[in-house]
């Protein structure tokens, strides 16, 4: 019967990789004692070190997230603002009868 293959979480291949790096053990010494073989050990390497960058890049793109849900906010409460004062003006031009528009705006329909 086959054994399980063993998933490990991303914070001990993190820190096999650190070790890996740091160069103090060879790829062997520390494959021995985390009980791993080689190679996962260096793959688990190049990908930190491949990957490296995209640590400094997240603070970036939530900084962009959150600009952009600010400008999105800022949109959104001026549309309701600016429909507000056209359903103002829309009422008021049809109070004081100068109102030309297309007769489905009516005081009794509402706009779809």
């Amino acid at each position: 019967m086959k054994a399980k293959r063993r998933r490990h979480d991303p914070q001990f291949k993190a820190r096999v990789a650190l070790e890996a790096l740091k160069g103090v053990k060879t790829v062997q010494q520390i494959a021995r004692d985390f009980d791993l073989h080689p190679v996962q050990v260096t793959g688990w390497k190049k990908q930190l070190l491949e990957q490296s960058s995209s640590v400094f890049e997240a603070g970036k793109e939530q900084a962009q997230n959150e600009d952009f849900e600010r400008e999105r906010a800022a949109l959104h409460s001026k549309i309701g603002e600016l429909s507000v004062q056209v359903d103002f003006l829309r009422k008021k031009s049809i109070q004081l009868g100068v109102w030309d528009g297309p007769a489905s705006w009516s005081k009794n329909t509402t706009r779809a």
